[in-house]
């Protein structure tokens, strides 16, 4: 007679001719069996047509199978930012990969957004969040201790932190950026700077500000703004409507850039040689405007991943007895940000080629 339930770990196990404990080890990529082990017990699996069952295993460990991600941003940066479309891709595959779901919880406002943390803490929704937009002084950090919620932090905030972090060096990315103009000859330098509020707004405009200082200058101007396109359009104007206007800008995010090469074509500012203009992130459009951007690249799938990754790690630790969140020394470190020179950038007053 044809089964009719499906081949559970025990099957694997004494087709394998392993112990169960060893079939877990090697199903969840754990430490615990040798390579030719793990290899045997892959190839068993996969014969036998082994498909985890995750409702049962989420009764058994008391698990929602889900990672949180909860944007304090409106939808509609969210749709124009491709940086969120990149990192929520990075954060599912790696979910999908243990076939956990991401609940994704997009809110308005700081009350909104603590609510949606406790209602996710008290209806078992999600087993830990990703956090993102890592804030000065942010109070979601003890918000989250005091839920019992497992989390992982986009870049380590100011503030203590219990939690894993995963972490980018964008100060490195903002003052190569300030370099290579100043090695063009600019010495008109503005910044459009992100929200002071947001600690990576704070630190890409203090990078700014601190290789300008190491070359005997100050920011020409800074105009502080909120990320998106739009408001990138706005301070870019404000700054060609100065009675010296820049010679050259340095944008904290590629839409705020490319809305920027926008209003100075609209004005018939020549671009680079009137106005040379930098982004961050390397968004794939930053390629393909006119002149195409010279941004820092960053891999934002990478970050998405990278949290995801630990926020798993943290989760499959604790599981295991490991009560502490994880802290500094699981930190995830990834590759430093470089600098992509394109047609944005010329030196001041150059020649039309």
């Amino acid at each position: 007679m044809a089964r009719s339930t499906r081949p559970t770990i025990a099957d694997v196990a004494r087709a394998a001719g392993v112990s169960r404990g060893a079939v877990s080890f090697a199903l969840n990529g754990r430490p615990g069996v040798s390579d030719r082990t793990r290899a045997r017990i892959l190839r068993v699996a996969d014969e036998m047509s082994w498909q985890p069952d995750h409702r049962a295993r989420a009764m058994r460990v008391q698990r929602a199978q889900a990672v949180g991600l909860v944007l304090h941003r409106s939808v509609d940066t969210i749709a124009d930012d491709p940086f969120f479309a990149s990192l929520i891709a990075g954060v599912e595959q790696v979910v999908s990969r243990h076939a956990w779901s991401l609940v994704l919880d997009v809110v308005a406002d700081d009350d909104e957004e603590r609510a949606t943390y406790e209602r996710l803490a008290r209806e078992r929704r999600v087993d830990g969040v990703v956090v993102s937009d890592v804030r000065v002084d942010d109070p979601r950090i003890g918000h989250l201790v005091a839920l019992g919620l497992p989390a992982v932090t986009l870049q380590r905030p100011t503030t203590p932190s219990p939690f894993p972090a995963v972490r980018v060096d964008d100060d490195r990315g903002m003052r190569a950026a300030v370099r290579h103009l100043l090695d063009l000859g600019h010495r008109r330098i503005a910044h459009v700077a992100g929200p002071a509020w947001l600690e990576h707004g704070l630190r890409r405009r203090r990078a700014v500000e601190a290789e300008l200082a190491a070359a005997g200058l100050a920011p020409h101007a800074v105009v502080e703004s909120d990320f998106t396109a739009a408001a990138g359009a706005r301070a870019t104007a404000q700054l060609l409507d100065l009675a010296e206007p820049p010679t050259a800008v340095v944008h904290a995010g590629d839409p705020m850039a490319v809305a920027g090469l926008g209003v100075a074509h609209a004005r018939g500012v020549r671009l680079p040689e009137d106005l040379s203009v930098t982004g961050f992130d390397d968004v794939e459009l930053a390629g393909h405007v006119h002149p195409p951007l010279t941004t820092v690249r960053t891999d934002s799938r990478a970050w998405g991943a990278g949290a995801a990754t630990a926020l798993v790690d943290l989760l499959a630790r604790r599981a295991g007895g490991d009560d502490a969140l994880g802290g500094e020394e699981h930190d995830v470190h990834l590759p430093p940000p470089e600098l992509v020179v394109r047609g944005s950038t010329a030196p001041p007053g150059a020649a039309a080629t």
